[in-house]
């Protein structure tokens, strides 16, 4: 099997990024070695062959003893890395990053794990036993090719489950952010490739690089079209909420929304957009074939523990949190739910809300929902205090209906859908205009 990644492609990438490969494949001195060294150790690397010897005839152990050595017998590769102290100034922040990446005590399945998403668990469980730097672990020698089903972790890394169905295991095999991004995996992904045993102070065995996705090759998955470029369509078919709840019936037939729409709840303050988002959620949670992520950016910390009753939060940004950080947590369960749609399967992202973060970061996240034709969905529901513009479909809401607990609370007038026809047909689009007109004439 070909490597990912061929030597134009490493030629053509920033020392900065062939440093992060480096350090993800375990070459060791990966630091003091010039380019054209280091894309040929990556290139030995990824081909499970030794790594070359540098320039001056030394393996990469002799360069891990030259900081013993005299300044004056630094090799011409650690000179340039001095030099170029912007490069490494970035390599080293990505080296901090990708140590934030280390794999986390798994989540418990006992606490969450019926619907098969690491990133709803609630609860870890005790961490493995660290194994002996450099040692294989639980059995598995190094490079040793393994086989399983990809569970996506909250902080965008993941773990290949060996046991049948998917469960947790002794054994099981991390995978970090950097491959997960790098080759759009999702959970439920069947992925094989070579796996190195723990380094340093790792807890898990890790996976080199991704040799195959659901039996394909990694490069040939990978290089499949942007999802920006995927053609778009009106949304034909209706998510039915399926509940007794008066104001969410009053959506799912008033204000009707399918797979693919870009749905904004909009509402001043204490209108009760929150309430309704939850309802929304624990309507559509559980669905066989629909893939469901809840981003709490700026809520309430009151309102955690009401979220957890029904559906765990896919990622929480507290109260008061930077907008950065508001933003990130929505952009991670945007991502995950455009590449669940990329490969066919149905998503749906709920937010509460877009109000902590700025203008362009709320419309991004937004306009990544679509239906894609003969394809998979991206549906993206979320509270806002008013519309933001491109929306499909719009459900406002009364507050001084809400204040006076008169339910379903909804601003009918306020509140439409995109082609409503497309969703229940050219009779129930006409009795959708009657009830607005009706609310219009009587308010």
């Amino acid at each position: 099997m070909s490597p990912v990644l061929d030597r134009a492609a490493l030629e053509a990438s920033p020392l900065a990024d062939l440093h992060l490969i480096a350090n993800e494949l375990g070459v060791d001195g990966y630091r003091r070695l010039r380019k054209a060294d280091l894309v040929d150790a990556i290139v030995a690397r990824q081909s499970g062959e030794e790594a070359p010897a540098t320039e001056s005839g030394a393996t990469d152990e002799d360069a891990d003893d030259a900081p013993r050595r005299s300044r004056g017998r630094r090799s011409r590769s650690r000179r340039t890395a001095d030099r170029d102290e912007e490069t490494t100034a970035a390599v080293e922040a990505a080296d901090r990053a990708d140590a934030d990446e280390e794999p986390e005590p798994e989540p418990s399945r006992a606490r969450g794990r019926g619907r098969r998403r690491g990133a709803r668990s609630g609860g870890d469980e005790a961490p493995a036993a660290e194994a002996p730097a450099e040692a294989p672990a639980r059995g598995q020698a190094a490079d040793e090719t393994v086989e399983g089903t990809v569970d996506l972790q909250p902080n965008g890394s993941a773990f290949v489950r060996l046991a049948e169905g998917g469960e947790a295991a002794d054994g099981d095999v991390y995978v970090s952010a950097a491959q997960v991004k790098r080759c759009e995996l999702v959970t439920g992904d069947r992925v094989a490739g070579p796996v190195r045993p723990p380094r340093r102070s790792e807890r898990f065995p890790s996976l080199v690089r991704v040799d195959t996705i659901n039996g394909r090759p990694a490069d040939e998955v990978a290089e499949g079209t942007r999802f920006e470029e995927l053609p778009a369509a009106f949304p034909t078919e209706r998510l039915e909420l399926g509940t007794d709840d008066p104001t969410v019936s009053a959506v799912e037939w008033l204000v009707p929304f399918g797979r693919g729409s870009r749905v904004v709840v909009a509402g001043p303050a204490l209108s009760g957009k929150s309430d309704l988002l939850r309802r929304i959620a624990g309507a559509l949670a559980g669905r066989e074939g629909l893939e469901l992520a809840v981003v709490l950016a700026g809520g309430r910390p009151e309102e955690l523990g009401e979220w957890g009753e029904g559906i765990a939060p896919t990622a929480v940004a507290a109260l008061g949190a930077a907008p950065e950080q508001h933003g990130l947590a929505i952009e991670q369960a945007v991502e995950q739910g455009r590449r669940v749609a990329a490969r066919g399967g149905s998503a749906v992202v709920v937010i509460d809300a877009l109000d902590g973060v700025g203008p362009a970061a709320a419309r991004r996240a937004l306009a990544a929902a679509r239906n894609i034709p003969d394809g998979g969905s991206l549906t993206v529901i979320a509270a806002a205090a008013a519309p933001l513009g491109g929306e499909t479909t719009v459900i406002a809401l009364d507050a001084q209906l809400t204040g006076l607990r008169r339910f379903p609370n909804l601003d009918l007038a306020a509140s439409a859908t995109m082609r409503p026809e497309l969703l229940v047909g050219e009779e129930g689009a006409a009795k959708i205009a009657q009830a607005r007109s009706d609310a219009l004439a009587g308010g």
